[in-house]
């Protein structure tokens, strides 16, 4: 009876193992409705995963994720979930500071994913859980940052996914202009930018985060258009979103030794567990 009692209990352990790492991230709560199983189970459960080095909590958003150590169990650790670990940390800092409210997007097909978003604590967001959300490519800061500043050849194939996916019989349009224009604007601003379009009341800059020849993912502010125009905007926070972008892309090395050695089971310079959660820090 034991014997099955600790079989049912790993199971349990996997299949919410399993769903946190399906996701991009989740509330304890959003588990259990996902796995069906009581609150204080689904609690006792994440404290062992965690206490096992193979999940890790957001302190600043409360979501769930795989960590670099799960890699050793299987190959669902994703690229996106060790750029977040980079970026959550700067994203707070600067979030702090400057009060806006920050997104992590990653390019997925035809859309920018929101992986990481500072919403919840920005005093100045009406939007909350955002994270997961898909947006639109071509009518959003982060979607022309990528646009703007990837290779010509990726450039080349999501331009033609998009005009076949459309139907476009002429240059592909965003409510800022053509989008060869919007590019090129783009570029020699150094970040994508959005002023119209998609969501009315508010404009976004965004910076694009490489890490050897590919963007790894684009970090954008969110800002109200009442409260300034693109080019205050840029004026203002253009050189800080860079300097925030500079500081992550300086991490992603060392987080992709991390990966490596989790893959090959070598322990990296210095190492015990790196921790993956983040301190709550208040942004106002």
């Amino acid at each position: 009876m034991a014997r099955d009692n600790q079989i049912n209990s790993l199971k349990k352990g996997f299949q919410v193992l399993q769903i946190i790492n399906q996701k991009v991230g989740l509330k304890a709560a959003e588990i259990g409705q996902i796995a069906r199983m009581p609150r204080p189970t689904v609690y006792r459960i994440l404290e062992t995963l965690e206490e096992l080095g193979f999940v890790a909590q957001d302190r600043s958003s409360g979501l769930w994720r795989v960590t670099l150590h799960a890699k050793s169990l299987s190959s669902g650790f994703r690229q996106a979930d060790w750029i977040v670990q980079a970026a959550v940390p700067q994203m707070v800092i600067l979030g702090r500071r400057i009060l806006w409210p920050l997104d992590l997007v990653t390019f997925s097909n035809d859309s920018m994913v929101i992986r990481e978003s500072t919403h919840d604590f920005s005093p100045y967001s009406v939007n909350h859980g955002m994270v997961g959300l898909h947006l639109p490519i071509l009518d959003t800061a982060g979607g022309r940052a990528y646009l703007s500043f990837t290779s010509d050849c990726e450039r080349d194939q999501i331009l033609q996914a998009l005009e076949t996916n459309q139907g476009a019989n002429g240059p592909l349009m965003t409510a800022d202009g053509p989008l060869d224009e919007v590019m090129k604007r783009c570029r020699e601003l150094g970040v994508g930018y959005r002023a119209n379009g998609f969501r009315s009341e508010t404009a976004s800059l965004s910076a694009a985060i490489r890490h050897g020849d590919r963007i790894m993912a684009c970090l954008t502010l969110i800002y109200f258009k009442s409260a300034m125009s693109l080019s205050k905007a840029v004026e203002q926070y253009r050189d800080e979103l860079l300097s925030t972008v500079g500081e992550i892309e300086r991490m992603l090395p060392q987080f992709e030794l991390e990966l490596r050695a989790v893959d090959a089971d070598i322990p990296t310079e210095g190492s015990g567990p790196r921790s993956t959660t983040v301190p709550q820090i208040p942004l106002a």
